[in-house]
């Protein structure tokens, strides 16, 4: 009886063990999203935000940092609430237990004034379980620059926060560590780490070129550069509420926005493989950009989008493509072109997809050199196949950053400033050092004019009763050292160098003579120029 309520025992004792473990498990399957420097939480975009300062079971804080908090700061987004607040840090970690899989992390900054803070001098770095995401990051100078683009592009829109965002294989524990830059301090508003559901790659993609490569996400990291809705209207974070991804317009990127005419959908849209529920929401599909006057029989145009990325990286274009016009195949069929080299030809949606209405997406690979930080994709008419629609179509396009030996860093925007300014600082001291040289010189050299003009002199005065000798500038390297008793147009500037006319001196006395030596040992007692 006692062997009885033993194992008794023992099998209640499993069943909680085994119980615990899978609520666990169903716990960290959820999102972790973390309000930094709050003491409570807060209900942002319909989801409820954990204050960082409040205890709690998803993640821990390695540092409590500064709390900074601004009632006026909104970040121009849905997620306004989520900016007022933020942690200011020198080193920081945030640590998230019991994940197993695929997840995105975001980060947001809001940049916003505090006590003596200077948000425009923050430098820090970001590390992920071992990898580099950022390296001397300064966020006034990424959002500037952003906004710099849409202003280009004539974007009525600009943005006063900035989104990061990764994908990320994780195993049991994430750990994002925060480091500042050596002087300066860093910052963060919130953190949002958000489970994949589904598969979101596959391990083989298209390389530009046509052979293949082989890519797995659990081996390389992953950046998000761009997202882009294709001829609709933004789509918001709560509008994918799966994966809570944010779509933008793609009239920012779009060269000659006429090359592309808007399309929308006018029955329901379904996904043409039941795995593909995870690569977009279904709104994507239900808009479109085919080519301007399809009427036309010969199209010389290509439909064009252009984006600023890092060099010397890889990167995995996706296109989002659904058919939403024709209903057979070889009615539509058009060429893909990326950075200039041919993709995909032949490329019919139709029969690709499997049907009309049909959503489906094509991965391509191509590396971006370190000579360059622009990528371009290009859909054009394939006018080899002689199709009756000789017209191109894409609903939506991703461009996805790839790790190379653990880094996704990119800081040649400080690299260059800090260049400069090592090259400013060089020029500064061979200038002075050059300047140094030619002033002993003109030293030298004028009292050796003084010495023979006064040598002279004084035997022309002893020897000879004509006219008093003439006297002319001395010039070295196209600059006058000295002139004396002048009169009218004595030295005047000819394309940017100096030029002495023709001019009639005298030294009428010794006195003036003293006066010029005076000077010139006063030249020579001057300090050395100052060098930095």
């Amino acid at each position: 009886m006692e062997k009885v309520q033993g194992r008794g025992i023992w099998g209640l004792g499993l069943l909680i063990i085994v119980f615990l473990s899978v609520s666990s498990g169903e716990a960290q399957s959820k999102p972790v999203l973390v309000n930094c420097g709050a003491n409570s939480s807060v209900i942002v975009d319909g989801r409820r935000w954990i204050g960082d300062l409040a205890p709690n079971d998803n993640f821990t804080v390695s540092s409590p940092g500064v709390a900074a908090t601004d009632s006026t700061a909104d970040g121009n987004s849905t997620l306004g609430p989520l900016y007022k607040t933020a942690r200011i840090f020198n080193a920081l970690n945030y640590t998230f237990a019991g994940m197993q899989g695929n997840y995105f992390l975001r980060l947001h900054f809001c940049p916003f004034p505090f006590e003596n803070y200077n948000v425009n001098e923050s430098s820090f770095s970001v590390v992920a379980n071992g990898l580099k995401l950022m390296t001397a990051f300064n966020v006034p100078v990424e959002i500037a620059d952003k906004n710099l683009h849409l202003q280009n592009s004539n974007s009525n829109s600009s943005s006063l926060s900035l989104v990061k965002e990764y994908i990320l294989a994780i195993n049991d524990v994430l750990v994002v560590e925060f480091v500042s830059s050596r002087g300066s301090f860093g910052f963060i508003n919130a953190v949002e780490v958000v489970p994949v559901v589904g598969t979101l790659f596959a391990d083989s993609v298209s390389k530009v070129g046509g052979s293949n490569a082989n890519f797995n996400v659990s081996g390389r990291g992953i950046e998000t550069m761009y997202r882009l809705n294709i001829g609709g209207q933004e789509i918001k974070t709560n509008q994918d509420s799966d994966l809570w991804r944010k779509w933008e317009m793609d009239s920012s990127y779009m060269i000659t926005a006429d090359a592309g005419v808007e399309i929308r959908n006018t029955s329901n849209v379904t996904y043409a493989s039941n795995n593909d529920s995870s690569v977009a929401p279904l709104l994507v599909y239900e808009t479109a950009r085919i080519m301007s006057n399809t009427e036309v029989l010969e199209k010389k145009f290509n439909m064009s989008w252009k984006f600023q990325v890092d060099p010397d990286f890889d990167y995995l274009i996706r296109l989002h493509f659904c058919e939403l016009v024709y209903d057979k195949a070889n009615q539509r069929i058009f060429r893909v072109y990326i950075n200039n080299k041919t993709a995909a030809d032949s490329f019919d949606v139709y029969v690709r997809a499997g049907g009309k209405n049909r959503a489906y997406h094509q991965d391509y690979f191509d590396t971006v050199s370190s000579k360059t930080n622009t990528l371009w994709v290009q859909l054009g008419p394939d006018t080899a196949v002689g199709a009756s629609g000789t017209d191109a179509l894409l609903n939506g396009l991703e461009i996805f950053k790839l790790s190379r030996s653990a880094n996704l860093a990119f800081a040649d925007r400080i690299d260059s400033t800090e260049k400069s300014a090592s090259h400013s600082k060089s020029w500064t001291l061979w200038l002075g050092v050059g300047a140094g040289v030619a002033s002993v010189l003109i030293i030298a050299i004028t009292f050796s004019c003084i010495f023979c003009s006064g040598k002279n002199r004084r035997k022309r005065m002893s020897d000879a009763k004509g006219n008093p000798p003439g006297w002319r500038p001395l010039f070295m390297h196209g600059a006058v050292v000295s002139s004396i008793a002048y009169k009218k147009g004595g030295v005047r500037s000819l394309n940017g160098s100096l030029a002495a006319a023709t001019t009639e001196t005298s030294i009428t006395s010794s006195q003036a003579l003293e006066d010029l030596e005076l000077r010139v040992a006063e030249e020579a007692r001057r300090p050395p120029l100052a060098l930095e």
